[in-house]
């Protein structure tokens, strides 16, 4: 099978698989161009609650594939860069699911992700020191305010790769599971994030990314949903709530 992205979707979970076993999962230039096009079309459909991203087989991501850097190193981190902003814009809870390596331009993609769970054993890497790569401002910031500005200096200085105790400590992961409990673990999770409120969860997402000027946009969609209402008669009434909140159409949804 040629490198690609799968996906899937079940029960309001989308699961996104990158597949290039022959190379540790490493994402060709074809995969970081398939991946925002995907995104928005996983965003877009109203079944998909939260989404997933993991490996195929014991391996998350190695990386960007190398040989890809031979032609235009600039271009391909222009891809990487783009495939990364649109996983972080995905306006629904995202995870990643980091089995054995993470490492470059996979660290950035889990990065990008608002969670991650990891398997003892995985892991973490940020490696542009070892090619005389410039590591994009985003991805930077974005490291950073995961770990902070040490453990981001450490990582990036150094490009050693750290161990899934350690990036439990630092804030690069959530949580670290037990070998074979990764997949039991965020089927447990995810089925959580899909019963809650998608409106809490992407105003929520908004506001801690630093997003300052939506206030008004969210009132606004908060009146207009009927979730708090939901919530608020679930709980006196001792019922799983049943919310019915989606994200308005990009075409016709307001500025804010």
């Amino acid at each position: 099978m040629e490198p690609q992205l799968l996906h899937s979707v079940g029960d309001g979970i989308a699961t996104v698989v990158i597949h290039h076993p022959a190379k540790r999962n490493a994402m060709t230039a074809g995969m970081w161009r398939a991946l925002p096009p995907l995104l928005d079309e996983l965003a877009a459909d109203p079944a998909v609650r939260a989404l997933v991203l993991t490996g195929e087989g014991a391996t998350f991501c190695a990386g960007a594939d190398i040989s890809a850097l031979r032609d235009s190193a600039d271009e391909a981190q222009g891809l990487a860069v783009r495939a990364e902003d649109a996983l972080a814009a995905f306006p629904k809870p995202t995870l990643a699911a980091v089995r054995g390596y993470c490492v470059g331009g996979g660290s950035q993609l889990a990065a990008a992700c608002d969670l991650r769970f990891a398997e003892t054993g995985a892991l973490f890497g940020v490696t542009p020191a070892k090619l005389g790569i410039v590591y994009p401002a985003s991805a930077t910031r974005r490291l950073v305010s995961l770990v902070g500005p040490a453990t981001a200096k450490y990582l990036l200085f150094s490009g050693e790769l750290i161990d899934s105790a350690r990036a439990l400590r630092t804030g690069l992961v959530d949580e670290v599971l037990a070998e074979d409990e990764l997949d039991k673990r965020v089927a447990e999770f995810t089925r959580v994030l899909a019963a809650r409120s998608l409106l809490t969860q992407a105003s929520a997402k908004e506001f801690a990314n630093g997003r300052t000027d939506r206030d008004a946009h969210w009132a606004g969609q908060a009146r207009g949903s009927g979730d708090t209402a939901e919530g608020v008669a679930a709980f006196l009434e001792r019922r799983p709530p049943r919310f019915t909140w989606t994200p308005p159409d990009p075409g016709t949804a307001s500025a804010g």
